[in-house]
């Protein structure tokens, strides 16, 4: 098999399978599957795979909502993971591409994608925020504006991508293995790729928008979810428990340091949105602390 930068160098554009997990979200699954049509990719070399994860709606009425623009695939194990899973089992591509099924993914994004993998052994997007009303932000997503997302950090500083925008070639997957349960998937799996010897690159022009949370309780259940995820990858190191500790307890204070971030972004529109943003920064990340050692005490139980 020719690699990916000898197929794109010939102008053989690699076949590639998109894969989308799915749960009881069929109006965003709608708009993110008329994106994957809008795609500047040649239409004949993907497939898109739907990977629902047993959505009360029922088989029959995802069914009907991707018509013949996708491929449905149903994985009872819940979790986004085991959902991915299930599309790759289902996958013919040479490449995969993982998005989310609320994402709305640029025309650009497989073109832009693919063509990364020349340069690197497995890539990650660009990544945007989407809010519905830029000037009537809520406190939630004026912060979301902010920092959330951040994958150019995500894959130059810490070695792994958001899998709402990863690019894998079949093969590299089969080597690395499945996303495993009950941890942070993407950093768990990236880690395992960069620990088998395989290069992250960055892809900006790749680019995946993504909603922001909109209010508290969605925030909160986001962070109490990557907590729970986070602490099973930290605990298993070497004093693993103790750095989770000491790095809980100075989580209320690196709000302080994150406070320029959000007085120069450019995202937020008025005086009153950067306000906003503060407010939620620091009760975000007093609550964190508190979630977090929390945790930390029901597990020494």
């Amino acid at each position: 098999m020719i690699s990916t930068g000898d197929a794109l160098a010939i102008g053989t554009p690699p076949y590639v399978s998109v894969i989308v997990p799915h749960y009881d979200d069929l109006a965003s699954l709608d708009r993110c599957l008329s994106a994957l049509q809008a795609q500047s990719y040649p239409a004949e070399r993907f497939e898109v795979i739907v990977a629902d994860n047993m959505s009360p709606a029922g088989p029959e009425a995802v069914a009907r909502l991707i018509g013949d623009r996708a491929r449905l695939v149903s994985v009872a194990e819940r979790g986004a993971g085991p959902a991915r899973n299930g599309g790759v089992a289902a996958a013919s591509g040479e490449i995969y591409a993982f998005t989310d099924s609320d994402c709305i993914p640029d025309s650009e994004w497989l073109a832009e994608g693919v063509s990364a993998l020349a340069r690197s052994d497995f890539v990650g997007g660009g990544m945007s925020v989407l809010v519905s009303d830029a000037m009537r932000v809520t406190a939630t997503e004026a912060l979301e504006l902010v920092f959330a997302f951040d994958n150019e950090a995500y894959v130059e500083r810490k070695g792994f991508t958001v899998t709402a925008n990863l690019f894998c070639p079949a093969t590299m997957f089969a080597q690395v293995g499945e996303f495993r349960v009950g941890v942070s998937e993407d950093v768990d799996w990236c880690h395992r790729a960069r620990d088998a010897g395989f290069r992250i690159g960055y892809a900006p022009a790749a680019l995946v928008a993504h909603p922001a949370r909109r209010d508290w309780r969605e925030l909160s259940a986001k962070w109490r979810r990557l907590h729970a995820e986070i602490f099973g990858i930290v605990a298993a190191r070497p004093q693993g428990r103790g750095r989770w500790l000491a790095r809980s307890l100075l989580l209320p204070f690196s709000a302080l340091a994150h406070t320029p971030r959000v007085l120069i972004s450019r995202r937020l529109r008025s005086p009153r949105q950067k306000l906003d943003a503060l407010a939620m920064l620091y009760r975000l990340r007093l609550w964190r602390a508190i979630d977090a050692v929390g945790l930390l005490a029901k597990t020494e139980r």
